[in-house]
């Protein structure tokens, strides 16, 4: 038995595999070693996790997350270690693994898309450039939380129409003050912002929404993409947001004279191909 694991800032989703057999997709709440304590790594892993594993014996795991830089690759193999038992742990880079899901072999630019955002190019075997992305209040353009942002900064300031506002607070039951309370006083504000994508989402006929999911795009490319130099080299992307908003994601890519020639929710089905 192995256990492949694509982990965001919102959730983990693991794929329980047998030989070359997915058995079972398990789900838990993102874990990221940045953002969280090595106390509340153990405890996602111990009351998320193994409950749904009914102890079943894993050997093997492959964990991608969003918060496994080089410095917390140690931490996350013996914190999963300790947890599962498995014998055979690798913790790497969320990055690293949509690279290896959908470029496999081959070289590629990936992106992820979904409550952050990443990039980064890809050789075949590693990622040789990443353009840093600063997180939500220094960057992550074309994220949720960053959509969630524009979304907000939009209604109050006017930019939208007022009676979308009107919409957003009673569907939210939010209010001006309870906005500022979520985003500067709560904890995870990041997963606060990118929850208000599915009201953007339903609200794509607006054309001022999907502008603003556009320019969006548009950023991430201008800002994160076009840096690495490599306007021939295949981009692929995966996330919530990227799979969501594809059209748009297209669009801005179109402006930018650059074409995304594969764009997926999730890089652990093909995850578990690369693994087998």
């Amino acid at each position: 038995m192995k256990l492949i694991a694509d982990s965001g800032s919102t959730k983990t989703d693991w794929a329980l595999v047998d030989g070359k057999e997915l058995v079972e997709t398990l789900h838990t709440q993102g874990i990221n070693p940045i953002h969280q304590s090595e106390n509340d790594v153990r405890t996602i892993l111990r009351n998320e996790l193994l409950p749904q594993l009914a102890g079943r014996e894993v050997q093997e795991i492959h964990f991608y997350g969003s918060g496994v830089r080089p410095t917390e690759e140690a931490l996350m193999q013996r914190l999963l270690q300790e947890a599962t038992g498995a014998q055979q742990v690798e913790a790497k880079s969320d990055l690293l693994g949509a690279a290896r899901g959908l470029c496999n072999y081959s070289e590629g630019i990936v992106c992820i898309l979904g409550t952050g955002a990443n990039s980064g190019y890809y050789d075949g075997k590693r990622i040789v450039m990443n353009t840093p992305p600063l997180g939500y209040i220094l960057g992550d353009e074309g994220s949720g939380a960053v959509l969630g942002i524009r979304l907000l900064n939009g209604l109050y300031k006017g930019l939208l129409p007022h009676e979308l506002r009107e919409e957003f607070e009673s569907e939210y039951d939010l209010s001006l003050t309870e906005v500022i309370n979520q985003v500067y006083r709560q904890p995870m504000p990041n997963r606060f912002l990118a929850s208000l994508s599915p009201f953007v989402h339903r609200h794509l006929h607006i054309p001022a929404i999907s502008e603003l999911v556009i320019s969006n795009f548009q950023d991430f490319i201008h800002r994160n993409i076009i840096p690495y130099e490599k306007p021939n080299i295949p981009l692929c992307a995966v996330g919530s947001i990227a799979f969501c908003y594809h059209e748009q994601l297209q669009k801005a890519a179109y402006r930018e004279h650059l074409i995304f020639a594969r764009v997926e929710k999730s890089p652990l089905q093909p995850l578990v191909y690369f693994h087998s």
